[in-house]
């Protein structure tokens, strides 16, 4: 590969000959020495960067270079860095290890031409080599860039894991298990002269094919069907099939080391060749910039923040309504955790939504810690005592609630249906549904949504694309995308945006300000009437006072919903109702009382029709038994064939027995057309009313982490003192007595007790550090650099450089003591 754009600059370290090789020998030798060098700002954005680094703290820098290397930690590296960073790493990979800048350079904008992309890779290039050595994946100066090693393997090519750039492997290591004559045979097949080994054979082919003139002489001889070959493998994947009995162009290639066997059946077009008809190139496109995201549609700010709001107000009601339907009888837990399939439907029916809307609205409510199981032994999900509080809380506050539940929530409602690795449906509730990296991806949506002028709408895939650069996913999973997807899904249905641009009240909740005050002005207040119409409907023109709310639930069923809820009167709504335990008149006062128009005569005859007939039938527990005052009836039911199923049969001209117990029977004599009303062991009419059911009090679920905490700046100072306190206890250069003859490396220092003392009170007097071994009470040794300070009562109290504090150590649990080299100290 040319270096030419470089040339001026590499004359002129050409010419300083002593300055380069002074800077050769300060250049550091070990991912060890760069970090070592690196002063507290940049070892703490290090720390800072990679917080799994600090799990434990490590004792000293090499330690922390060593596990800045483990694969797990690169791994974790790698898949956060955006996509110029991360092609960097990947030309890095590919590249000559060490690598001078201008390679790597050229890897990135190509030895063609000057165009406006190359330019702009250009700029960007110090940023994102900044970046790698930022996280320690890359160490070295600009003439030895160095990538960590583990990184080189995950993104170097080889036959089991193909590259990202496409490339092959070199020709060393193509030729790795090649015969020495077929090794000469391509030598004189490409033009070189004969070599006496292979090694030399392989670095004139190696040449010949970083050559550009060389190159372009020996391409320009090559067949036109050669060349269609070539740029089939160019941008990889480099491997192709061949026959026993290869076409003449294939021959061509592979006589001349343009391609080079790889199995008895592929061949591969090495690195370099490659690279030649790439342009140098390293990526068919690098993107040096991330994508803009701009305002795709625009809204008054007034109107995104009605829409959102109007989203809120109806996201309240669901929430409520669900948690409401399961505090009588909610569904039961399945036995692996989870909402069974049917009971979602159910709820999504409940709810007139489909069923990932509903499955959305259940996590959010189990997620604010209003829905949980309550434990007993017939396990089911009913209301927690929270959601009461809940309730009584102004609706500005609960939407807060809800909004602060679902921005951290790891928990992902969109994979509810989908199956799990082991081919196991995923079901709302259950618990398989935590993604950990849910709630950055979210919070990073509307971060870009908040960057828009007030009012601002984003086109979804200028985010998604926006995203995909910033943190580009490296296998085939397409989860990031999803996740965004839903996030943006969610925002609009939950409220924090409107018309897909974030509400002033949104914007606060991702500044940690107080949405609740900016969204509480916006919410219509609750209303004390309803509007009665002819048609046996009411019409409620604005959300209702909870007592209000409640009865007219009782009384009517929901219709429709919007920002006016439609209420449809029927029998059996009134009946439920006297089942309460009204009475006619108290139902007649109440639309009366309620009503902005008269009650309509329709409506009051419904109520008294029901009431005439509502316990003119009574049930109780002989296994049952019905009694009526009219035989007549009593007749006519055990002369209806639907009764059959009941068992009933007349004790006396009032009183009919029957099998059933008094709920079926109830449900029973309902279903024919009755209404019969339950009465106790007394005679007196039961009212039915079910007690709403709580668990006992639960938390809301934890969001699961992504990796380690971010650590904060206290811990992350401690951290660097603590590592740079235990190098200075492993680097320090001790003074050897003239007649102590070296110990092995990390062998505990000896001397006698009398040495011992002699030593630490001398330091003590002169304030000097020196170097002792220690063994504890445990029986385990450590070597440790101390500032003694006092040696009294068997006991030297110091300054402990390696534990960065001031500890005593008992003078007869030191095996040894040594001075510090003059140069320590």
């Amino acid at each position: 590969m040319g270096t030419g754009r470089r040339s001026g600059r590499r004359d002129q370290e050409a010419t300083n000959v002593p300055e380069a090789s002074t800077a050769a020998a300060n250049a550091p030798r070990s991912l060890a020495e760069a970090l070592r060098a690196r002063d507290d700002v940049a070892l703490t954005a290090l720390l800072h960067a990679r917080p799994d680094l600090l799990n434990p703290v490590p004792g000293d820098v090499t330690q922390l270079a060593t596990r800045a290397g483990t694969r797990a930690s690169v791994v974790r590296a790698l898949d956060r860095l955006d996509r110029f960073a991360l092609q960097t790493a990947e030309a890095l990979a590919v590249a000559p290890d060490p690598c001078p800048y201008p390679v790597l350079e050229e890897l990135l904008t190509g030895s063609g031409g000057e165009n406006a992309q190359d330019a702009t890779a250009r700029d960007a290039l110090p940023r994102a080599l900044g970046t790698l050595r930022d996280q320690a994946l890359v160490w070295g100066d600009d003439d030895r860039l160095r990538l960590v090693r583990t990184a080189r393997e995950l993104l170097a090519p080889s036959a089991q894991r193909p590259s990202p750039t496409g490339l092959g492997p070199t020709v060393a290591e193509a030729t790795a298990g090649m015969s020495p004559t077929r090794i000469q045979e391509i030598v004189a097949a490409a033009g070189l002269p004969a070599t006496h080994d292979p090694v030399s054979a392989v670095a004139a082919l190696t040449g010949l094919f970083t050559d550009p003139e060389r190159m372009s002489a020996l391409l320009d001889e090559a067949p036109a069907e050669a060349h269609q070959v070539l740029g089939r493998l160019v941008w990889g994947p480099p491997y192709g099939e061949v026959t026993p009995d290869p076409t003449p162009p294939v021959r061509w290639l592979r006589d001349r080391g343009l391609l080079l066997p790889a199995s008895a059946r592929t061949v591969v077009l090495p690195r370099e060749v490659a690279l030649h008809l790439r342009g140098g190139l390293a990526h068919r496109r690098t993107e040096p910039l991330a994508p803009v995201v701009g305002v795709h549609r625009e809204h008054r700010p007034q109107l995104v923040d009605a829409n959102a709001a109007g989203q809120a107000l109806a996201a309240l009601a669901t929430v409520e309504e669900l948690v409401k339907s399961w505090e009588h009888a909610g569904p039961l837990v399945l036995r692996a955790g989870g909402l069974a399939v049917r009971d979602l439907k159910r709820t999504a029916a409940a709810l007139d939504t489909t069923e990932s809307e509903a499955a959305f609205w259940v996590e959010l409510a189990y997620a604010a810690g209003l829905l949980a199981s309550d434990g007993e032994a017939d396990e089911r999900y009913a209301p927690t005592p929270a959601f009461d509080d809940w309730r009584e809380l102004p609706p500005a506050q609960r939407w807060a609630v809800l909004a602060a539940a679902w921005l951290p929530a790891t928990r992902t409602p969109g994979l509810v249906g989908e199956q799990d690795a082991k081919g196991r449906t995923l079901s709302a509730l259950g618990p398989d549904l935590d993604r950990s990296a849910a709630p950055e991806v979210r919070r990073r949506v509307l971060d870009l949504v908040g960057e828009l002028p007030e009012g601002g709408v984003p086109d979804p895939e200028a985010v998604l694309e926006r995203l995909a650069w910033e943190r580009p996913a490296r296998g085939t999973s397409d989860l990031r995308a999803r996740l965004a997807r839903w996030a943006l899904h969610e925002a609009e249905v939950l409220g924090v945006t409107g018309r897909g641009a974030l509400s002033a009240f949104g914007r606060a909740l991702l500044e940690h300000g107080d949405p609740a005050g900016l969204l509480a002005p916006l919410l219509p207040e609750p209303v004390d009437h309803v509007l009665l119409q002819a048609d046996l409907t009411a019409v409620a023109p604005g959300p209702l006072l909870r007592p209000l709310a409640e009865m007219l639930a009782v009384l009517a069923e929901v219709e429709s919903k919007g920002g006016a809820t439609v209420y449809r009167f029927t029998p059996g709504s009134v009946r439920r109702a006297l089942d309460s335990g009204q009475a006619a008149s108290d139902l007649h006062a109440f639309l009366a009382e309620h009503s902005r128009t008269p009650v309509p005569q329709p409506l009051a005859y419904l109520i008294d029709d029901v009431a005439r007939r509502h316990g003119h039938l009574r049930v109780g527990a002989a296994s049952s038994y019905v009694r009526c005052d009219d035989d007549a009836m009593l007749g006519e039911i055990l002369a209806d064939r639907r009764s059959a199923a009941l068992g009933l049969r007349r004790l006396a001209p009032t009183v009919l027995a029957a099998q059933a117990d008094p709920a079926a029977l109830l449900d029973g004599l309902r279903a024919m057309g009755y209404a019969p009303a339950a009465e106790s062991r007394t005679g007196d009419v039961l009212v039915a009313r079910a007690d709403a059911h709580r668990t006992p009090a639960r938390s809301a679920p934890v969001p699961v982490p992504d990796g380690p905490p971010v650590p904060d700046a206290t811990l992350l100072g401690a951290a660097v003192r603590a590592i740079r306190a235990g190098d200075l206890a492993a680097t320090a250069v001790r003074k050897e007595p003239a007649a102590a003859s070296p110990g092995a490396p990390g062998e505990l220092p000896r001397t006698s007790a009398a040495e011992t003392l002699a030593t630490v009170q001398a330091a003590a007097l002169t304030g000097s550090a020196v170097w002792i071994g220690y063994v504890n009470a445990d029986g385990a040794a450590s070597q440790r650099v101390i500032a003694p300070v006092r040696v009294e009562g068997g006991f030297v109290t110091g300054y402990d450089h390696t534990a960065d504090e001031v500890r005593t150590y008992a003078l007869h649990r030191i095996t040894g003591v040594a001075e510090l080299a003059e140069d320590q100290v």
